[in-house]
């Protein structure tokens, strides 16, 4: 029987140069990250690297030993600076196959879109012994190879391919959230919000402060697995805090 307690993680490498030169703005982050909290599965680190082969390797071997799954986006493509399958190969010291799947796949895809060119067969390119990730958008595949899933870096293809995985990964209980606010600095009640956490076990809270006209403020994100620990804490955070005299909204600020 699974344990109930088990925490599932996963981390994410993005790679590309045009998202550390800021020429691309990343969103697959929130996406994957979203995506696989409903999976049970917690994200618990990201990791943004260039198109350079040492770098990849280096965090693929990292973070999938530390990790139950690893995401991949990025550098899938037909070009000639799409080297992620490359590089993910070496880091698992196998060879690259042609996946016949993924042949079959794409030469349907562009039967009537120019036929299935030699930079577009690149992407049906796997590290050896992967399995296919289906993409209804634009015909090329993702990669499956153990419990690396390696991705595209186009939002919308990512979305597509995240929702052919739905319900596939082994996770535990998604994390629940509520978000309460209150017109204070975060220093006067550091101590209160330690306490409250101490008293909750299973919750987590997060103090988010800001500054807005002209008055110091924070929101407290309080996160659980089970709503009714979520609730509990929720309640008493709120009560202690109305009764040091800061008015609680509920939602945050």
């Amino acid at each position: 029987m699974a344990d109930p307690t088990r925490i599932w993680t996963a981390a994410l490498i993005v790679i590309g140069d045009e998202i550390l030169s800021g020429r691309t703005q990343d969103r697959n982050v929130a996406q994957i990250a979203t995506w696989l909290n409903v999976q049970g599965i917690r994200l618990r680190e990201v990791r943004v690297v260039p198109d350079d082969e040492p770098a990849i390797v280096e965090a693929v071997n990292t973070l999938r030993v530390r990790n139950d799954y690893l995401f991949t986006t990025g550098g899938i493509g037909p070009t000639h600076d799409d080297i992620t399958v490359d590089a993910i190969a070496a880091a698992l010291g196998v060879g690259v196959d042609i996946h016949e799947g993924a042949r079959a796949i794409l030469s349907a895809y562009y039967e009537t879109r120019g036929g299935l060119t030699e930079a577009r067969l690149r992407m049906a390119r796997v590290p050896a012994g992967a399995e296919l990730i289906k993409n209804r958008m634009s015909g090329a595949p993702g990669i499956r190879h153990g419990n690396i899933f390696i991705m595209a870096g186009v939002p919308s293809i990512t979305a597509g391919m995240l929702d052919s995985l739905t319900g596939t990964l082994e996770g535990g209980l998604p994390v629940l959230s509520a978000t309460i606010g209150c017109w204070v600095a975060e220093s006067e009640i550091a101590d209160l919000l330690a306490a409250t956490e101490r008293a909750h076990e299973g919750c987590q809270i997060g103090s988010y402060p800001f500054f807005r006209e002209g008055r110091t403020g924070a929101n407290f994100v309080i996160r659980a697995t089970e709503s009714v620990v979520l609730d509990a804490c929720v309640a008493d955070l709120s009560a202690a805090l109305e009764r040091g005299g800061w008015a609680v909204t509920a939602g945050g600020i």
